[in-house]
């Protein structure tokens, strides 16, 4: 399949979505059919590939900025693409203490989990470590007069947010993300959405 169907097919499943208003079951049923479509076509665009991917984040290549302009919504697209700051304490996930993982509203990468998330009273969701360190870059940001750390998805490429070392114990830092720029899966949903590696972490000890 050549990657510009590929990226016809992406617009038109998100636009119906976010037309239609995106409850969970939609949300999870459009990430579904995208993954599916990136373990299908290999790196040179072919189908039926001899190898599906185990990863189908690794192998997604990021869509054009038209097609992101189309597909993300125009906070999702100012956070993740422009490196832009939702207003604290108005997000979706700052208080959200349901279980399960975050992962990148772009890429579906996992980022980010529950159990390492904290209350900072700052207004945005924060996170004492990343789920899976590999899928997290980060850069030097002189920005606003100061430098900070900037956080970025490996695959994706978005922008998420800033980590500063002033978390709590073990680790002392704190990943203050954009609720914008993440996806949520609750943890019942973990297996049916291609993230059951990581039920463990929600098992009770």
């Amino acid at each position: 399949m050549k990657r510009w169907v590929l990226g016809i097919m992406m617009v038109l499943l998100l636009s119906a979505c976010q037309n239609s208003g995106l409850g969970h079951q939609d949300e999870r049923g459009m990430a579904a059919d995208l993954k599916q479509a990136v373990v299908n076509t290999d790196n040179s665009g072919n189908t039926g590939g001899e190898k599906p991917a185990s990863k189908p984040w690794q192998h997604i290549k990021k869509p054009a900025e038209s097609v992101l302009k189309q597909t993300l919504t125009p906070l999702q697209y100012k956070v993740t693409q422009e490196e832009g700051t939702e207003p604290p304490f108005q997000n979706k996930y700052d208080k959200d203490k349901r279980e399960g993982i975050y992962v990148d509203i772009v890429s579906g990468e996992p980022l980010f989990s529950s159990t390492d998330k904290f209350d900072s009273g700052t207004g945005w969701p924060s996170f004492t470590k990343p789920l899976v360190p590999g899928n997290i870059v980060t850069r030097e940001d002189k920005g606003w007069l100061m430098v900070r750390t900037e956080v970025r998805s490996r695959y994706g490429d978005s922008h998420l947010g800033h980590v500063f070392p002033d978390g709590p114990k073990p680790t002392g830092l704190r990943y203050c993300m954009n609720s914008a720029a993440l996806r949520f899966i609750p943890k019942e949903d973990l297996e049916k959405d291609g993230y059951g590696e990581f039920m463990k972490l929600f098992e009770k000890k």
